[in-house]
């Protein structure tokens, strides 16, 4: 006789794991992390294999999704589309690997390793050549026909070459990169829409719009990972059918790898849990098949799970945990930005104390309350972020979060100014926005000194050596008290003493720049360089004349006529010009710089700099740089790697530079 209390929990999971299912599936918007998830789906699967007259069809652990939608009509699977079982361990890695080999013994068992992205998994259908249906996963059986947004979808092919099987499927995992997720979610903001909580729910609701339209126009992309079925003759390998899909043109994931033993498969775990920050794309593990196709047939499936291949996840990069409170911290503009005090929770390996929370605005958009049980996200390099708050899971007690009146740093007055999202210190000289002002001036985009980081600033500061940013280029004057200072010493002191003296001759648009002057980038301050030729030009500049560039529009102007208005900040510049930071293009102007009238285009990764970097060299030496190939393209600079771009410029005839030919060319310029 089963306890009732078994009964009574086995209800409770598949009860809390149905409505999950919904909130993920169906309405794209999780309330708990999949590590959580994982943890319920894990004991109710342990107490009905312990009690299996209690399983029923109804399950959770028999679907493998959630039901298709009737609104984008039903598409069947000719093969169903199954999840695959997930192990946490090198153990549990290897439990599989035994249980697999009892079933079928075999002398020798190789396996291919992939990436498991985390997206949205789909069925692609193509007839005579020509995609036909596009599909999701559904409930494994049964999924959605999103056939016409998926056609939206560029690296999907809408036809193959003749040589293909007339009749086939190909599955793929649809996904939005890390880049594209962040513009989509930055757009949202700036329209009030609310924020997807990560790329899997932002790819999931691309993809399901009603309009194709809304999903054209987001940067969706997709990997093929298998031959669902076909009509004729296929490759006898997993990693040969690979191979074989690649040359039909789908997109293949260059980073799956072909390994002869299952110590293989671990290695490549291990080196993707250290590496997975450097991808341009989320994953949250890596899925282990057994390469030979015959093999995966004998094994077939065991309830909902193939036998033949196993999900081998990354530790949580999404955990939830409590919102103990929300504290301050002023940046170099006067910005009151605020961050969330965490209840410690583990994400990814780390152990997480902190998160950013944006805005007060984004607090309220995303109604976060302290007290609140929120979803925190690690996701590569990126500051630990609150996704927002789980509603469901509220006593009545969380408080509602209200801006300060009053600087926490310095005490002045806090104003918010009309139609900004960010509340300001009113007080130019809160020492806070020194020492931000301070490390943005020093940092590479700007006056790029070698040398300087967060730990020297706040000890400059600290010992009254510098009190703005032009003190920098006096502390020659104190160099036996830079000498004397903790971890300095007479080398480090003179190689920093150096780094400002060489700072000196940046570019006009640099110093800008590094003034600090709010809502102008890189991008603006070069505008304004090469339109004023010098700092005395742009201070003198009406907030008129200003408005009426049409990149620059009247925040800008108003912005760069308010900061030139401060007595304060003529008597910093003062400071640099006699000091003799260049403050101006005078001594060689920019037709006269050796790459003058040439655009370059940059395409793959370089190694000697990253991309932003190359660009800056280009534009230092007179040179425009672009984003796409056209007829005014002098120059595609060809890194690894190189995409579309590299095949358009043939195809136009652009002249290319390989890395050491680009290299080459701006140490000429540079002579």
């Amino acid at each position: 006789m089963v306890k009732q209390g078994v009964k009574k929990r086995i209800e409770q999971l598949r009860e809390q794991i149905n409505h999950h299912n919904y909130r993920y599936y169906v309405l794209d918007s999780p309330e708990v992390s999949d590590a959580e998830y994982d943890e319920l789906m894990a004991e109710l699967r342990r107490l009905e294999e312990e009690h299996p007259e209690l399983i029923t069809p109804e399950s959770p652990t028999q679907r493998v999704g959630a039901a298709p939608v009737e609104a984008f009509g039903v598409v069947e699977h000719r093969v169903p589309l199954l999840s695959l079982a997930n192990v946490f361990s090198d153990e549990e890695l290897l439990a599989w690997h035994k249980r697999t080999s009892n079933l079928v013994p075999v002398r020798d068992m190789d396996f291919v390793c992939e990436l498991k992205l985390d997206g949205l998994a789909v069925a692609l259908t193509y007839t005579d050549g020509r995609l036909t249906t596009g599909a999701t996963r559904g409930d494994g059986y049964r999924g959605e026909d999103i056939t016409q947004n998926l056609r939206t979808i560029r690296s999907i092919p809408l036809s193959v070459p003749k040589d293909a099987p007339k009749r086939f499927e190909v599955r793929g995992e649809i996904y939005l990169s890390k880049k594209g997720f962040k513009r989509l979610n930055e757009e949202r903001a700036q329209e009030g829409q609310s924020l997807f909580a990560n790329p899997r729910n932002a790819a999931a609701g691309s993809v399901r719009q009603l309009d194709p339209r809304i999903t054209a126009r987001r940067p969706l992309d997709i990997y093929i990972y298998a031959l669902g079925w076909a009509e004729g003759t296929v490759p006898l390998t997993h990693w040969e059918t690979l191979e074989y899909l690649k040359s039909l043109g789908f997109k293949v994931n260059p980073y799956n790898t072909h390994t002869l033993d299952i110590s293989g498969a671990e290695q490549y775990y291990q080196h993707w849990v250290k590496e997975r920050e450097k991808l341009e794309f989320e994953a949250d593990g890596i899925v282990v098949k057994i390469n030979s196709i015959e093999l995966q047939e004998a094994l077939g499936t065991v309830g909902h799970d193939p036998r033949w291949a196993v999900a081998y996840k990354f530790p949580a990069v999404q955990a939830t945990t409590r919102l103990l409170g929300i504290e301050i911290s002023v940046g170099r503009t006067g910005s009151l930005n605020p961050y969330a005090i965490l209840e410690p929770v583990s994400v990814g390996g780390v152990t997480i104390k902190q998160a950013a929370l944006h805005n007060e605005e984004d607090i309220r958009r995303k109604d976060i309350r302290i007290g609140d049980i929120v979803v925190v996200q690690r996701a590569g390099e990126v500051i630990p972020q609150v996704v927002g708050p789980v509603v469901s899971r509220r006593t009545g007690k969380e408080e509602m979060f209200v801006m300060p009146c009053r600087c926490p740093v310095c005490g002045n007055d806090v104003v918010k100014p009309e139609g900004e999202a960010m509340a300001r210190c009113t007080n130019a000289s809160c020492s806070a926005q020194i020492h931000e002002n301070l490390a943005h001036f020093v940092s590479r985009p700007a006056m790029d000194i070698d040398g300087i980081g967060e730990k020297l600033v706040a000890a400059l500061l600290e010992e009254g050596l510098v009190k703005d940013v032009s003190d920098l280029y006096y502390l020659h004057q104190h160099e036996q008290e830079l000498i004397d200072m903790e971890r300095m010493g007479e080398k480090s002191a003179h190689n920093v003493l150096n780094a400002i003296e060489s700072s000196k001759e940046r570019p006009l648009s640099r110093v800008i720049f590094a003034l600090g002057i709010r809502h102008v980038g890189g991008e603006t301050a070069e505008l304004l360089a090469n339109h004023f030729g010098s700092v005395d030009r742009l201070a003198k500049a009406s907030q008129e004349e200003l408005a009426s560039f049409p990149a620059i529009g009247h925040k800008i102007a108003e912005s760069v006529h308010s900061f030139f208005q401060q007595g304060s900040n003529l008597r910093v510049i003062d400071k640099l010009r006699r000091a003799g930071v260049r403050l101006g293009e005078e001594a060689v102007g920019r037709k006269e710089l050796p790459l003058a009238g040439q655009e370059f285009v940059v395409t793959g990764k370089l190694e000697a700099f990253a991309r932003s970097e190359a660009e800056a060299r280009i534009k230092e030496l007179g040179g425009s740089t672009g984003s796409s190939v056209t007829k005014k393209t002098t120059y595609l600079v060809v890194g690894t790697d190189a995409g579309s771009k590299l095949d358009k410029a043939r195809a136009m005839g652009t002249r290319l530079l390989n890395e050491e030919e680009f290299l080459h060319l701006i140490g000429e310029a540079n002579k």
